[in-house]
């Protein structure tokens, strides 16, 4: 028999975390990073089943109506934690049948599919009843590092990037924190406020983020220094033989030197040839620079679910669909709700 409850803090997932350390294998996965979004302020819908074989959950949020999950603009992706195999699927659908009776509506995004979470999560729901419509809402660039040296990967860059490190990177002194450093840290925040990206949104949880990865080994924290000056920062974690690319910035001041590009290369060499990573994780956002650094894409995808016995479903889901005609590539990864 499984059972599933509501829970309206994290905590819950730390004993489901201690019996399957293995579900957590990025950032993003581990109860850790959801107390920090916790903290943040964001309320908790915790959503979780379990029978004698496993457990699972769902950790959701739930504004003004609508249950979205719990992540904020720095979460690569959000999918569920379940584990593999027909145990993960039933667990899932008692949980999306559970959640009929919670909303018109829940709204999961950005859900990768290369590990088949958009596929588990669109079949869960579906077989629990929901409307589920699948659309593409992001892309994320990827390397996949597939044991070649740095000097081997860096061959395979356009020239124009090869030159441009060639003619500059003399010009800057690179430094990688693995450990926080208070001091590189309020250089990268100094960096950040005065370059061209948006306001940071929540600065605060990236400081306590950064010290958690720093404590663990994880951390990779880079600095350009121009004659003694901060000029650009990077900040990257390694985790279970993938690269995280979290932030970039650099002065506008001191663009000529290319200072981020020299940063981008010296932390490509050092997790490849010292960190023996495997992947490089760029995040989401399909800027073109990226491009010259990664060699292929995955997509990520939004999953609509729609409650039919709930007026307020039938309005969503005409504007859903005119958003789907719009779509070239729209996947088939759900089928129809079963009768019942």
């Amino acid at each position: 028999m499984i059972e599933a409850r509501y829970h309206d803090s994290v905590n819950v997932l730390q004993e489901m975390f201690a019996n399957a350390p293995d579900m957590a294998t990025s950032p993003f996965d581990r109860v850790q990073w959801y107390a920090l979004l916790e903290q943040t302020g964001i309320h908790p819908l915790i959503i979780t089943a379990e029978d004698e074989n496993g457990s699972a959950a769902l950790p959701l949020t739930q504004t003004a109506g609508r249950i979205t999950p719990m992540r904020n603009w720095y979460s690569f992706f959000w999918r569920q934690i379940a584990p593999e195999g027909e145990t993960g699927d039933r667990l899932l659908a008692a949980m999306a049948r559970h959640l009929r009776g919670r909303a018109h509506r829940i709204t999961f995004a950005p859900v990768p599919e290369e590990d088949r979470s958009a596929t588990r999560l669109s079949q869960a729901f579906a077989k629990a009843g929901w409307r589920v419509e699948v659309t593409r809402c992001d892309t994320n660039h990827i390397l996949k590092v597939q044991d070649r040296s740095f000097a081997q990967y860096w061959s395979d860059r356009p020239g124009k990037l090869r030159t441009t490190l060639k003619r500059k990177a003399k010009k800057v002194e690179v430094v990688i924190h693995q450990s926080f450093d208070p001091q590189a840290w309020q250089a990268y925040e100094n960096i950040y406020d005065a370059s061209w990206k948006p306001t940071e949104g929540e600065p605060e949880m990236l400081r306590a983020f950064a010290k958690e990865e720093g404590a663990a080994g994880r951390l990779r924290l880079a600095i350009a220094y121009h004659e003694e000056e901060p000029i650009a920062a990077q900040f990257w974690t390694v985790e279970a033989g993938t690269a995280f690319i979290h932030k970039l910035a650099h002065l506008e001041s001191h663009r000529k030197l290319s200072a981020g590009t020299t940063l981008t290369a010296a932390l490509f060499e050092r997790v490849i040839e010292q960190d023996n990573v495997q992947l490089v994780d760029f995040g989401t956002g399909n800027e073109s620079y990226k491009s010259d650094w990664m060699e292929e894409t995955r997509p990520r995808y939004q999953i609509d679910c729609l409650n039919m016995s709930r007026p307020a479903a039938w309005v969503d889901l005409a504007r859903l669909a005119l958003r789907r005609s719009r779509q070239e590539d729209v996947p088939a990864l759900a089928s129809r709700p079963e009768a019942g």
